[in-house]
């Protein structure tokens, strides 16, 4: 079972990964999302394939927070991150302290099967990239976990990949169990609360390359504990 590419609308056999949006640009004006930061790092810093994995390792010592909530126009989900895959966890709490995530979306939704989110059409969250880094995270596939409903899982990037390397913006929830992905993208966390919220967004209406005919917006990810 493969996930469909938002990137590429005329294929309908994609396996998950990073999407790029340069082809679905909002033209009404967003309020700039507020940085929540509350680390040390200094604003010069930049993420690298060099340095992330080291810095997630710190990272994962001095943050251990491992619950979060996924505000949206629909309702709320909570997850919790699994302290297994550490770069992973601590990838995801760095990024909603950041604020990432404010204001990106549900790009990719499909009924009974996934809702995948992270991305965005707006040009502001692009460059939040930009300031943040580039980067991609390893897979941990060997955790015991299963891509069973409610499990979150982290898509591969879109750049010539052979490892699956995890794009860290980016994230997608289990809505079945779709065993088929296992050993391929890194499972990091669960839903604890919310997942009827998650078939909600699934059910909305979309264009054919399953990205919602109205905007599925990540309001912001709060840390709970």
């Amino acid at each position: 079972m493969l996930l469909f590419n938002c990137e590429d609308k005329q294929s309908q056999k994609k396996s998950p990964t990073q999407n790029t949006v340069s082809n679905k640009v909002e033209t009404q004006t967003k309020a700039k999302p507020k940085d929540t930061t509350n680390t040390q790092v200094p604003e010069e810093f930049l993420l690298t394939k060099d340095n992330a994995m080291e810095f997630f390792l710190q990272y994962d010592k001095k943050h251990k927070e491992n619950k979060v909530r996924i505000v949206t126009d629909y309702g709320n989900i909570d997850i919790l991150l699994f302290n297994e895959t550490k770069f992973h966890r601590s990838n995801f709490i760095y990024l909603a302290k950041k604020g990432y995530f404010d204001n990106t979306q549900f790009y990719r939704v499909i009924e009974n099967y996934i809702i995948q989110g992270g991305s965005t059409d707006d040009r502001h969250v692009m460059r939040k990239r930009r300031f943040i880094g580039k980067y991609l995270l390893p897979t941990d596939t060997k955790r015991g976990f299963h891509h069973d409903r409610g499990m979150i899982s982290m898509p591969s990037s879109d750049i010539e990949n052979p490892y699956k390397l995890a794009s860290p913006y980016e994230f997608f929830i289990m809505l079945r169990d779709v065993h088929e992905l296992d050993g391929d993208y890194t499972i990091f966390g669960k839903v604890i609360s919310g997942l009827d919220v998650a078939d909600k967004i699934a059910n909305v209406d979309t264009d054919d390359a399953d990205w919602p005919l109205k905007n599925v917006y990540i309001r912001r990810v709060e840390i709970l504990e």
